[in-house]
């Protein structure tokens, strides 16, 4: 029996303490990419967690080989699997470099930090950012339910729910909800 299409199968890699030079960020996210192809195949999405709270030091250039590259390669029409991207463990130190190459690339990605609070980074502007935070305090909504709490037009929530799918930083549901991808990661995060 397959499993439903949105409940996540998950990954999680644990990164090594000192992330510094492409060939690093590139021998990380080769890693992540073939643990993804070893999962078993089918419709369901796979949540994969970078866990980033053993870090002490990430530059920028294996930022971008190991965040960037990654979302890239998932985000098209040709991605190889229906993988979305969750970062854990983010602490203020990796958030310059992260945050700085998902700008270049205008992207978006779901990053937890050590307390459990969840942050939008990357290309997100003032509409994104009041909707990603009405929309995961709840969890799971439809545009029409987030209007009165953002003060936003519903079209508005609409398209921006749309941009976020685009990115990949939730998950619409058949019944015409969407969830942040933070809300699949459970209660308390564990497999």
């Amino acid at each position: 029996m397959q499993p439903h299409p949105f409940a996540p199968r998950r990954s999680v890699t644990s990164l090594f303490s000192n992330l510094v030079t492409r060939p690093t960020g590139r021998a990380i996210r080769t890693g992540v990419e073939s643990q993804l192809a070893e999962m078993e195949a089918g419709p369901s999405l796979c949540l994969s967690i970078l866990d980033f709270s053993q870090v002490r030091i990430l530059d920028y250039s294996c930022a971008d080989e190991i965040v960037a590259k990654l979302l890239l390669r998932f985000l098209g029409e040709e991605r190889p699997a229906e993988a979305y991207f969750v970062v854990r463990g983010v602490q203020e130190h990796h958030v310059e470099a992260i945050e700085a190459v998902l700008e270049r690339h205008d992207l978006m990605l779901v990053a937890e930090d050590d307390a459990g609070y969840v942050h939008l980074l990357g290309g997100a502007n003032p509409v994104h950012r009041v909707t990603w935070d009405a929309l995961a305090r709840r969890g799971r909504a439809t545009a029409g339910e987030l209007v009165e709490e953002t003060g936003l037009a519903e079209e508005a929530i609409a398209a921006t729910f749309t941009g976020f799918a685009l990115q990949r930083v939730v998950v619409r549901h058949p019944d015409g909800t969407v969830s942040p991808l933070s809300a699949l990661l459970g209660d308390d995060g564990s497999e």
